[in-house]
């Protein structure tokens, strides 16, 4: 990796975030021109297929040496390698593009060695861009494109299970196993601590992996947990979250160095405690997700 300019590498994803922002803000979806990869709530638009031969395009130009894995373009058996790998998601948060909600974004990740090292996440909607590279620090940029400020945006306080903030999705995998160990840690999470229960501030679900790993990343949600989404979802983000001092650990209890390919995850944010955050956290998960494993 030596030999590798990832800040360089950096700037260029930072100019194909802008380029693909601008590609989804005008772009027009609708329900009815959308379809579903597995399920009705696995939803795939027109513009994310063109989004993302956009961009591999331009990075396959630039880095013809590297490989590419997308969310568009990947096939059942596709495996991530130890070459330099571009992983993306065109658009992270389609169900919320196809709404019209806007948290949305282009996630842009490099993996060397399977480990996260560059990472770009972009709202086109609300023009926060978040970039990161490995041991450089992570940052939220300015709107006009002029400066950044370094994350976490605030003093890290304590961390605190009772006081905490915590992002969690349905996903689209909603039967089974993994759809009951959901929505029974939900319940605990929220539980009153008589009834053995976390008695968090609340829960959120914002609909994009991307985002919600920046927001931990930047000290406004306190941990994010999720099973089912996948390294296109994570690895920008990822880099985001390390680089501003927060932790990312299995979703199922007990596994502390996750792959970015595992498909589960919990990300907590800097601050002191946060073994003993994620101990307590693992403690209210309500059996074992199958997904990944």
């Amino acid at each position: 990796m030596a030999d590798l300019d990832l800040p360089q590498i950096r700037d260029h994803l930072i100019t194909l975030a802008h380029r693909a922002g601008t590609m989804i803000t005008t772009a027009h979806p609708t329900t009815g021109t959308s379809g579903s990869k597995k399920n009705t709530a696995d939803l795939v638009t027109e513009t994310d297929r063109a989004v993302e031969t956009m961009i591999s395009t331009s990075l396959r130009a630039s880095y013809p040496t590297f490989a590419f894995m997308g969310e568009e373009t990947y096939a059942p058996g596709d495996t991530l390698t130890a070459s330099p790998t571009f992983i993306v998601d065109p658009i992270d948060g389609t169900t919320n593009f196809v709404h019209g909600y806007p948290y949305v974004s282009i996630s842009l990740g490099l993996a060397v060695e399977k480990v996260p090292v560059v990472g770009v996440v972009y709202n086109p909607f609300t023009r926060q861009l978040y970039s990161a590279v490995k041991g450089e620090g992570a940052y939220l940029h300015d709107t006009d494109g002029e400066g950044r400020t370094r994350l976490p945006l605030r003093n890290p306080t304590p961390l605190s299970l009772a006081n905490a903030l915590v992002a969690v999705e349905w996903g689209s995998d909603r039967h089974g196993n993994d759809l009951a160990v959901k929505s029974d840690t939900f319940r605990r999470l929220c539980a009153t601590r008589e009834e053995g229960g976390g008695m968090v501030h609340g829960l959120r679900s914002f609909g994009s992996a991307a985002l919600n790993l920046c927001a931990v990343a930047s000290g406004s949600i306190d941990a994010y947990w999720e099973a089912g989404c996948w390294a296109w979802d994570v690895c920008a983000g990822w880099v985001v979250l390390r680089e501003a001092g927060g932790v990312m650990v299995d979703a199922n209890p007990g596994n502390w160095e996750p792959r970015v390919e595992e498909r589960r995850y919990l990300a907590v944010r800097a601050g002191e405690g946060q073994r003993g955050f994620v101990e307590e956290f693992w403690s209210k998960v309500e059996g074992r997700f199958e997904v990944g494993v």
